[in-house]
């Protein structure tokens, strides 16, 4: 009895936590819609975290992710090769350029900060040089 018992809560945990998988990867996908449309906030990462999420929930929403005209190779290159286009790298360093800029201009930091932010920034840069570059 007890392990018809545990049998069911094991399923019942599994559905909660895909279902918890499930809502994230829609989050996602709105963070993605939305930096779409807005020109600062970032779209790709937020489909790949959608993908990653789906791949745990929705097999039917990954392949659909996967197989999108528009998003679906950037897609496929970073989960094949974790390789970016040389398009996104390009945005991805004049994003930082442009936020490191506009932080030092409205913000006023201390020397300090803009040191801290600089490495920051100069880490992520780094961490992009570093990835491949897919043929897209």
């Amino acid at each position: 009895m007890t392990a018809l018992r545990d049998a069911w809560r094991g399923s019942r945990v599994r559905r909660t936590i895909r279902l918890g998988w499930l809502l994230l990867g829609l989050f996602c996908v709105g963070l993605g819609i939305v930096g779409a449309l807005l020109p600062l906030m970032p779209t790709t990462i937020f489909l790949i975290l959608a993908a990653g999420c789906f791949a745990r929930s929705s097999p039917r929403l990954e392949a659909r992710l996967l197989s999108h005209p528009r998003f679906g190779p950037t897609l496929r290159a970073w989960r094949r090769d974790g390789a970016m286009g040389r398009r996104a790298k390009g945005m991805a360093y004049g994003g930082m350029v442009i936020g490191y800029a506009v932080f030092v201009l409205t913000a006023h930091p201390t020397a300090m900060a803009c040191i801290i932010v600089a490495v920051v920034f100069g880490g992520c840069a780094l961490y992009i040089w570093t990835r491949p570059t897919a043929m897209l």
